[in-house]
């Protein structure tokens, strides 16, 4: 096999889950061979970088093998190598932290803390007293 379609080789390779998606990504624009936007039907061969954009980072794979047929997990580093630069990585685990990091006291959904902290103030009978309003409905003000 000298050469294969892109979004079959990155469908069995486990990079995306399925075929569809993977098609899809190549329609948006999110994957690149040498920085120029691949269609679906583009044919690889073994030896070429693919840079797969999957926000925020971009994930590069240097093909080893070609394959149309998807594989188990194990056998996956027989036909790519990741060759993702390390700032790619250092910018999801910003991403993945930014948001405990972030968040100030008081903006968000409160935490199950905040609650009971709000149930210990407030006491229980304040919990317990059923509000109910009474609202004349039925008076002549026209």
């Amino acid at each position: 096999m000298d050469e294969v379609r892109i979004d079959k080789w990155m469908w069995a390779t486990r990079i995306f889950k399925t075929r569809t998606i993977a098609t899809d990504a190549c329609k948006k624009n999110r994957v690149m061979i040498g920085n120029v936007n691949v269609k679906p039907s583009r044919m690889i061969k073994a030896g070429e970088v693919i840079q797969i954009r999957k926000p925020p980072v971009t994930y590069s794979f240097k093909v080893l093998a070609l394959t149309e047929r998807r594989m188990g997990a194990k056998l996956v580093p027989e036909y790519l190598a990741n060759v993702t630069p390390p700032e790619q990585y250092e910018i999801l685990e910003m991403n993945r932290i930014a948001g405990f990091v972030d968040r100030q006291k008081g903006l968000g959904r409160p935490t199950k803390k905040d609650r009971r902290e709000l149930e210990q103030f407030a006491g229980d009978e304040a919990l317990e007293d059923d509000f109910f309003f009474d609202f004349d409905f039925d008076s002549d003000t026209e």
